[in-house]
């Protein structure tokens, strides 16, 4: 139960960045194509990993702040996977709420059962490993997204981005652990 609880914790203040960004500017992010989204992820994915290996950082925000933004931006991915992203429309700040709760809902299902399956071998990983992977992950989708989303073997994109969220929940709880 403990990695439940560490998993929601860290999942609502995801969540509470997403709602308070959403009353902010709205779904701006509507406008964003699929591949924008995947090079947003890269791009907050590959500055972890440059303050993973230089031990220094000259913006004020922390990897933390980063591995939230991972999860924020597949969580609207995968929002606009299903609704479609050329609709420039808005989404009600309750719908758009709804929608997130719902993949993130997706996502910890798959962390259970993966978790079950592979007997909490995150906890054993470093958390570079678990930014190796996010990057990883994200290397297959866009050649995905090259590939106009079709594969011969393996999962969808959408497969790629609920990894890369439970990798970034992984590596959140860890770092909050190291405090």
């Amino acid at each position: 139960m403990k990695t439940l609880d560490q998993y929601n914790e860290q999942l609502a203040g995801c969540r509470d960045i997403y709602a308070k960004k959403v009353k902010d500017y709205g779904t701006s992010w509507r406008a964003l194509r699929p591949s924008s989204l995947t090079d947003q992820i890269f791009i907050k994915a590959q500055r972890i990993r440059t303050i993973e290996e230089s031990n220094e950082q000259m913006i004020e925000e922390g990897v933390e702040s980063e591995y939230k933004g991972v999860v924020n931006y597949c969580i609207i991915a995968l929002i606009q996977l299903e609704l479609g992203w050329n609709q420039m429309e808005e989404i009600p700040t309750e719908k758009a709420i709804e929608e997130y709760d719902e993949k993130a809902e997706t996502a910890r299902a798959l962390m259970l059962k993966k978790n079950h399956d592979y007997g909490e071998a995150w906890r054993e990983m470093r958390t570079t490993s678990m930014t190796d992977m996010i990057l990883q992950k994200l290397l297959r989708i866009k050649s995905i997204e090259e590939n106009d989303g079709t594969t011969i073997i393996s999962e969808g994109v959408d497969a790629g981005y609920l990894d890369i969220i439970n990798y970034a929940i992984f590596a959140l709880i860890q770092l909050s652990e190291k405090k």
